[in-house]
């Protein structure tokens, strides 16, 4: 008769312990992956603003794609997270600079949320043919939802708003902001899809000829198609005037100080840029700069309301009748017991002729939502946020020495629809009139910066910037910047600009391209799931 022993683990045996070295190899698998994700959502945090290596958005991506490929669904949650944790915690860091971490901190966890969802979907479609295509409109569908909600949204770090110096950008002419976050992040997925298909026969130690042929096409064309896409898209990008020019005088009177107390110098913010709009006129009345057609200040240049308060009323009067032209001005103005962030036009004869009510406006800066509730939590927000401010309702289009000016205030030009309403009502040129002084010398002023030269090129049309304390610009239809102020410092930028009224397929089509890539993203989740239950069912 023959015994056999149990088997290791069988009945009254216990198994040997894990020897120190296989532990730490499974630790070691476990927490790569973890760190290359949140060291690609580093990377894609430098490549934005202010510095201008866009290129590394297609590693990020690329080391992205690797680390969920083949992966199960609730493994790409939680890399997703830690992707959107190493892009978003730097990337926002300038929201705590006045406020401490704590904000800082919540918003980029919860925005965090919306790309771990996305790293869940791209898992869950990464073992479909053509991957990349699917992926990207997943990671498209992603900003869409991350755009809208909670509270009206925060768009902000849209992989579009990173591509403002590269050969990418044309694109946004023809889709907008969500076809040229598509190109990027495809062209990204690509190149590490077809690296993979070239390395994997290697490795496998199969000839080289076994690269299947329809995945070796998908992954090139997943690199081609967006670069050639965006060479073809290059006419489409031009500064020539259709509507003859304006010249344009932006001011930027300066703040005596940074911070959240600025608000408490109403008055002498409101003197800085009447000086420095004096001091202006002096030298065009001196022929050494050309004479202005209209004037542009920014948000909160005037937080005390012109139409109640005689004094910061006469202070604008003077400062239009010695510039000999009208006047944009931010005003924070009280109507009906309501407050609104509004724009108002000022003629040098006749005062105030038009207004302007900013639309998106801020959550937890212009108005705190869930009040009750968080003031229960922390009553330092609900002092802070004291007034809600109210949203206007109308598309704001001056007209302005003839010239059809469009309004997107400071937060607004992180928004496609605020941009393009301005557009579509007719706007020959767009101001972008803000506030960063909150936010001291932190990267917010150059990301806005990057939005607006995007908005610039989605919608042909020069781009005026006038912030209080800087950084503000003028941008041609182009997308390049022409004349920039520093930070902190008075100064005014005066340059003739080309108006133009044609549209580009991005203002035509509006949201249809985001629409498409979300039906896209839904159709590819689709061919996922129904793949994986009948390999369930085969199971």
């Amino acid at each position: 008769m023959t015994v056999t022993a149990p088997p290791v683990g069988g009945p009254g045996r216990t198994d040997p312990p894990a020897a120190p070295a296989s532990r730490a190899a499974r630790w070691g698998r476990r927490l790569l992956p973890a760190t290359a994700a949140a060291l690609c959502g580093l990377l894609l945090y430098v490549s934005f603003p202010p510095r201008t290596l866009w290129w590394l958005a297609l590693p990020a991506f690329a080391g992205f794609g690797a680390v969920l490929r083949g992966r199960s669904w609730k493994a790409g949650l939680g890399l997703g997270y830690l992707f959107g944790l190493g892009f978003l915690l730097p990337l926002l860091v300038w929201t705590g600079v006045e406020v401490g971490p704590g904000p800082w901190l919540a918003l980029a966890a919860v925005e965090a949320v919306f790309v771990a969802l996305a790293g869940a979907g791209v898992a869950a479609v990464s073992r479909l043919p053509a991957w990349p295509v699917w992926a990207a409109a997943i990671w498209t569908a992603g900003e869409a939802a991350r755009a809208r909600v909670p509270f009206e949204g925060f768009p902000w770090g849209k992989i579009a708003f990173g591509q403002a110096d590269g050969v990418f950008l044309p694109l946004a002419a023809v889709g907008g902001t969500p076809v040229l976050g598509f190109a990027v992040v495809l062209c990204g997925f690509g190149l590490y899809f077809g690296l993979y298909e070239v390395v994997r026969p290697a490795r496998t130690g199969l000839p080289t000829r076994t690269v299947r042929r329809g995945a070796a096409a998908a992954a090139l064309l997943s690199v081609a198609v967006p670069v050639a896409g965006a060479l073809a898209a290059r006419p489409l990008v031009s500064d020539e005037a259709e509507d003859g020019t304006a010249t344009v005088a932006v001011v930027q009177g300066n703040v005596p100080r940074a911070g959240l107390d600025f608000n408490a110098q109403r008055r002498a913010v409101l003197d800085h840029h009447a000086r420095e709009t004096r001091r202006l006129a002096a030298e065009i009345d001196a022929g050494k700069v050309a004479r202005p057609d209209f004037v542009l200040w920014p948000e909160n240049s005037s937080d005390i309301d012109p139409f109640t308060n005689p004094d910061a009323r006469a202070v604008i009067d003077a400062a239009a009748r010695a510039v000999k032209a009208p006047l944009s001005v931010g005003g924070v103005v009280e109507r009906d017991g309501r407050l609104y962030n509004e724009q108002i036009l000022w003629d040098p004869d006749k005062g105030p002729v038009d207004t302007y009510d900013k639309r998106q406006i801020q959550p937890f800066g212009e108005y705190l939502p869930l009040r009750s509730l968080i003031g229960a939590i922390n009553g330092e927000w609900t002092s802070m946020v004291h007034q809600d401010f109210s949203r206007g309702s109308e598309p704001g289009v001056f007209t302005m020495a003839g010239t059809e000016v469009g309004l997107v205030t400071c937060y607004e030009a992180a928004f496609d629809w605020a941009v393009r309403s301005e557009v579509t009502d007719g706007a020959q040129l767009i101001s972008v009139p803000s506030n960063n002084a909150t936010f001291d010398r932190s990267e917010m002023t150059y990301q806005q910066l990057a939005m607006s030269r995007v908005r610039a090129v989605e919608h042909s049309r020069t781009v005026t910037v006038p912030v209080t304390s800087g950084v503000s610009a003028i941008i041609m239809p182009d997308g390049r910047i022409t004349q920039r102020t520093g930070m902190f410092v008075a100064d005014s930028l005066v340059q003739e600009v080309p108006l133009r009224s044609s549209e580009t397929p991005a203002t035509r089509l509006g949201v249809l391209p985001e629409i498409l890539l979300v039906l896209l993203a839904a159709g590819g989740l689709g061919w996922a799931i129904a793949a994986g239950v009948r390999g369930a069912a085969r199971r």
